[in-house]
């Protein structure tokens, strides 16, 4: 964490104050519990640590090519108990929403095949042409191409409704990023000259409710752990959650003065979780 040296130590405990205790995680993946295929330093032992104390850990992603029951087998390989309950990602949820929000629409999906197998399973409607689509799913998609962007520019300019899975401009891989579905929203945005209208991704509040529902608790329960400020933070600081953020991922040290929402907690790693929820901030929970 960071020390006090003559100012808060947590930029937003002054301003939201901490609340805790926390009965439950919402725990980003890629950046915070692995990186490149390998476990984080002191990532499974910290996590193997929570769940022994009680504490309830949802695993939630904006990375919708990889369905609830790949990043559980992921995570087993990895040495981290999960299973595919434990799970939320940014394609099932934006299921769940199409289900609830547009029950029999024609949707034109953007995306991978996983997406679309995930989206088929659930019994909704994949089109092809824009011209046939009631609503245009934009995700993360490596096979995006002028035909994809222009099908979906027809259904645009012809009255569909824009959701997007998530809204991150770039995606980490294995010590590099690469661009993510925040681009091809910007491309859809500019060329149809319509703004996205659902983003069912973090930090949506679409996703917050979708994992406290999973985790059966209020906010004020929940401490969200991630390495972006813009998504992981956000998420917890639009919808009423303690954060913080882990320096193994995206952000670093430096953004945080200048971040939009400011995280209850700035952390080294994972490893230093446990000592926030476990002995815990307020009312007996350690600092």
């Amino acid at each position: 964490m960071i020390p006090r040296q003559g100012r808060p130590d947590h930029p937003a405990r002054e301003r939201r104050g901490r609340r805790g205790p926390y009965r439950a995680v919402i725990c980003d993946l890629d950046g915070t519990v692995y990186r490149g295929g390998r476990p984080l330093p002191g990532a499974v032992e910290a996590l193997a640590r929570l769940r022994a104390a009680g504490t309830r850990v949802l695993f939630v992603s904006n990375n919708p090519t990889r369905t609830a029951a790949s990043y559980a087998d992921r995570l087993r390989t990895l040495g981290v108990d999960a299973a595919p309950a434990d799970v939320l990602t940014s394609g099932a949820v934006v299921v769940d929403w199409l289900l609830a929000q547009a029950p029999g629409a024609r949707v034109l999906l953007v995306g991978e095949p996983s997406l679309h197998a995930e989206l088929a399973e659930r019994g909704i409607a994949l089109v092809d042409g824009g011209g046939d689509a009631d609503v245009v799913v934009v995700s993360f998609d490596r096979t995006f191409d002028y035909r994809k962007w222009m099908e979906a520019f027809r259904a645009l300019r012809g009255g569909a409704r824009f959701v997007a899975t998530n809204p991150d401009p770039t995606c980490p891989v294995d010590g590099d990023e690469v661009p993510d579905c925040g681009g091809i929203i910007a491309a859809l945005e500019a060329s149809a000259g319509r703004r996205v209208e659902v983003v069912v991704g973090k930090p949506s509040p679409v996703m917050a409710r979708a994992a406290l529902d999973r985790l059966r608790v209020v906010a004020h329960e929940v401490l969200v752990v991630g390495d972006r400020l813009e998504t992981d933070v956000s998420l917890g600081a639009r919808n009423g959650l303690d954060t913080a953020l882990v320096l193994t991922g995206v952000s670093r040290r430096a953004d945080v003065p200048s971040a939009v929402d400011q995280p209850t907690y700035v952390l080294d790693d994972l490893a230093a979780v446990p000592s926030l929820v476990v002995s815990g901030p307020a009312g007996g929970r350690g600092d």
